[in-house]
């Protein structure tokens, strides 16, 4: 089973079930904008329902993306929906899940699958500081184990960070993504642009005081080829995966503060102390 026919699948299933309310669907991240690779690409989908929102269409959503996640293969199991109504997505309604990156990657790469495509035309591009403030909210909860203010806590990659072996034993998918979400938020907070993997990685390698290049130029290569010496992988993530992550935390604690958002910048400081108390420990 590849991704294009997940994708196709689960946007016939919602074609089917929502009818008239869904105004188009578009294929998301490196299925839109290149990249995708079974070994590590998730399958992304991009929903626009029609106004009003109905007080079901979370829950509809979510029983559809389970039914299609079920079926079986490992892509289906990575299927993951955004969805909103246009209301939602210009901001005059709350609702939906449509994260900011997200939406700019339906405005810069989306790519129709069903429906018409001036579904999206008009709505208004995510600011730089709406994409800071979302990346940064999601690697708090996805990597700090930090989710949003009176949220359950999220996911805490700091041993997986600190372990080199344990990182390894979770596969070159979750090394990947530990490695090159910290270089694909670099990128977005610089440029406001979609950090996309090939994208973000030849921008990072070309900052003269990056730390950590050997580290991301292999990330990006073991996307396609895993490493075939881990004990040259795990040397590589021992030594230069915990100055990345200080590198990108310092970067967006100064952004952070610059635009007022002391609240994530706290946050951002707590998880550095973290990181480094337990490496130094």
């Amino acid at each position: 089973m590849d991704g294009e026919r997940v994708l196709a699948q689960a946007a016939e299933a919602y074609r089917i079930a929502l009818g008239d309310r869904l105004l188009a669907a578009y294929a998301l991240g490196s299925l839109a904008h290149g990249g995708f690779n079974a070994l590590v690409s998730d399958v992304d989908l991009g929903l626009i329902l029609a106004d009003p929102l109905q007080p079901d269409d979370g829950d509809a959503i979510r029983t559809i993306a389970e039914m299609e996640k079920s079926k079986g293969s490992v892509l289906h199991e990575r299927l993951s929906v955004f969805w909103g109504t246009p209301a939602t997505l210009r901001g005059d309604q709350e609702g939906g899940r449509f994260p900011a990156l997200d939406r700019l990657d339906l405005l810069e790469n989306g790519r129709l699958l069903v429906g018409n495509d001036d579904a999206r035309r008009g709505l208004p591009t995510p600011s730089t500081r709406d994409l800071l403030v979302t990346g940064a909210e999601f690697a708090l909860a996805s990597l700090a184990g930090l989710g949003p203010p009176n949220d359950a806590r999220g996911e805490d990659a700091t041993e997986e960070i600190l372990s080199p072996d344990l990182l390894l034993s979770r596969g070159v998918r979750r090394v990947t993504r530990l490695v090159l979400f910290p270089v694909r938020f670099l990128y977005t907070a610089a440029t406001g642009r979609v950090g996309t993997n090939h994208a973000a990685v030849a921008s990072y390698l070309q900052g003269d005081h990056a730390p950590s290049r050997v580290l991301v130029a292999a990330a990006l290569e073991w996307r396609t080829a895993p490493p075939a010496d881990d004990s040259r992988a795990a040397e590589l993530l021992r030594e230069q995966l915990l100055p990345l992550y200080l590198h990108y935390i310092d970067d967006h604690v100064e952004r952070l503060d610059a635009t007022g958002e002391s609240d994530l910048a706290a946050s951002f400081r707590d998880w550095r102390r973290r990181l480094a108390q337990t490496d130094a420990g």
